[in-house]
């Protein structure tokens, strides 16, 4: 039994690091500004030139509060490059990245995150 436990940490251990919490890797970024069991509200804000680590966010919807320009890049090695103006909203399956801002403006958006709890949520 022990055997069995202390190999699914090792195995376990890779598929954690690569899904790290927005919040926890990069708290200098992301802002939890509201919480209940149906969704995650965070207020993201970065610089020109800067990057997060890499983390995972489960399906949500972006509101971008200003212009700007970035890069994503995939576990597979895959980049992405994004721009959005102000205004702009967009829907997204759960994902785990790395983003660089590598516009000329900071960015801001709100990310409202889905939790897995939604569907009793939304038979209120």
């Amino acid at each position: 039994m022990l055997r069995t436990m202390l190999a699914y940490v090792v195995l376990s251990f890779p598929l954690a690091v690569l899904a790290q919490d927005a919040v926890r890797t990069d708290g200098d970024k992301y802002k939890v500004i509201f919480e209940n069991e149906c969704v995650r509200v965070l207020d993201y804000k970065d610089k020109p030139g800067e990057s997060t680590h890499q983390h995972t966010h489960p399906a949500f919807v972006l509101y971008s509060l200003s212009a700007f320009r970035r890069s994503i890049e995939l576990p597979d090695g895959r980049r992405l490059q994004r721009q959005f103006k102000e205004g702009d909203v967009m829907w997204s399956d759960s994902q785990t990245h790395i983003g660089t801002n590598n516009g000329e403006t900071s960015t801001h958006v709100i990310l409202v995150e889905m939790k897995s709890e939604i569907g009793s949520c939304a038979r209120r």
